[in-house]
């Protein structure tokens, strides 16, 4: 649902305490920026969301239209206007409601953005209220009116007291970013146009300025590594909750990874120490422990324990067993056990591959394509030189190296060199009475 509500997401910020050459709003939780988190919950809300980029904006800008379309990029000019309200004045909102994000902030969600909504105050304010504020700058309030913020290094012994601090994000109507983002000062100690002035003249001039309580969790900002880490933990949380809530089953699910873009569909169970990575879809299948599957399809299959299907994977009605690698490949109906590569393959139904197959699909320079048909036995410690084609009903021998070409249906491939036995050999290479 789209409310008359435009969305300024402030994503300019180097973020030096991040200790990165990567723009902060670029690093990721969960498989995705956090910038992507914070323009993801205003899309659900809005179709007016406004991006404000300075640093890599380029970088930026590239990475959240991957994901999103109709997005408003407003380059903020940083060299003359830097700080938080220096962002705002290049903004034209679309809706005389105007809400406030920061792009460090991935763990907000709708549901708080649309608490802004039911405010019907010339500035909505929000506070959250800490056991510890020390640090926070603090705001003053009386008779539910925002009366003040005040630095810490500047507050007095009873406001040190106050625990209540401001959380960064505001609601503002129209009209009071259009007569108080002009007369704006960068005459302080940083030289930076502070947003949080507004908030000083709007109350003096007798504006309505209201605080809205709102919880650590989802106004939590990321700042450094650590804080990185602790919104992840957070996040993971929710996606697996979510899951489970969708009928996924999740064995010891504090130790399994997913990531924002995995999705689930049908009855599917993923065991512990699994990781779920990229646009993978999992359907009606079974992952077993501690497997890695990233970027793949796996539709009424198993995969595991100990299996790693790479990127642009499709695995349907299959049996992965352990130690099994899959890369840029399709299978289709086949057996593949246990501590085999298939990488750049397409393998159809009925196919059966021994342990030890290895597809080699790299000459060094370029990769090549195996193409496998139905009910071909492979048998252990198998090599595909590719390119190879191989056809219906072929049954290739244990240890036998296929190179390149096509092999017509029906037949048995094998290349073995003959064993040979020389007697005497053991004592004469050891010595006589070695034990190896």
């Amino acid at each position: 649902m789209s409310h008359p509500l435009s969305i300024v997401i402030l994503a300019a910020g180097k973020g030096s305490r991040m200790k990165s050459p990567k723009a902060k709003v670029l690093h990721e939780i969960c498989g995705r920026e956090m910038l992507y988190f914070s323009i993801k919950a205003a899309r659900e809300i809005t179709d007016d969301v406004i991006v404000v980029v300075a640093h890599q904006k380029d970088a930026v800008i590239h990475a959240m239209e991957h994901h999103f379309d109709d997005l408003t990029f407003v380059t903020q000019d940083t060299e003359n206007y830097p700080g938080t309200g220096g962002a705002m004045k290049g903004v034209t909102p679309k809706y005389d409601d105007v809400l406030v994000l920061n792009g460090d902030m991935p763990l907000i969600t709708r549901t708080s953005i649309e608490k802004f909504l039911a405010n019907p105050a010339d500035i909505v304010m929000s506070v959250i209220p800490l056991d510890n504020p020390r640090g926070y700058g603090r705001v003053v309030i009386e008779e539910d009116q925002v009366l003040r913020i005040v630095e810490e290094k500047d507050a007095s012994d009873a406001e040190k007291a106050i625990n209540t601090v401001n959380a960064g994000v505001y609601a503002f109507k129209h009209h009071v970013l259009q007569t108080y983002i002009p007369r704006l000062s960068n005459a302080n100690a940083q030289g930076e146009y502070y947003l949080t002035d507004v908030i000083e003249m709007a109350r003096t001039d007798g504006l309505a300025i209201s605080p809205l309580y709102v919880g650590e969790e989802e106004f939590k900002g990321v700042n450094s590594k650590a804080d990185l880490s602790h919104a992840e933990e957070i996040m993971m949380e929710r996606l697996r909750k979510s899951w489970m809530d969708a009928g996924v089953i999740l064995q010891l699910p504090q130790t399994i990874y997913i990531e924002e873009g995995v999705r689930f569909v049908g009855e599917c169970t993923v065991e512990n120490g699994a990781r779920l990575c990229g646009n993978t879809l999992i359907e009606n299948s079974h992952i077993k422990a501690h497997s890695v599957i990233e970027d793949s399809i796996v539709r009424d299959s198993d995969v595991g324990p100990l299996a790693h299907l790479r990127p642009q994977s499709v695995v349907e009605a299959t049996h992965i067993g352990n130690f099994v690698e899959v890369k840029k490949s399709h299978l289709r109906g086949v057996k593949a056990g246990h501590l085999s590569y298939l990488g750049d393959a397409s393998i159809d139904e009925g196919t059966n591959i021994g342990a030890g197959t290895i597809t080699c699909n790299y000459d060094g320079v370029k990769k090549y394509q195996t193409i496998i048909g139905k009910n071909v036995f492979v048998g252990s410690d198998t090599q595909l030189v590719a390119p190879i084609e191989i056809a219906d009903n072929v049954m290739i021998a244990a240890g036998t190296t296929v190179t390149s070409g096509k092999y017509e249906s029906g037949i048995l491939i094998l290349s073995r060199t003959p064993v040979r036995k020389v007697a005497g050999f053991f004592s004469k290479f050891f010595g006589k009475g070695k034990q190896c």
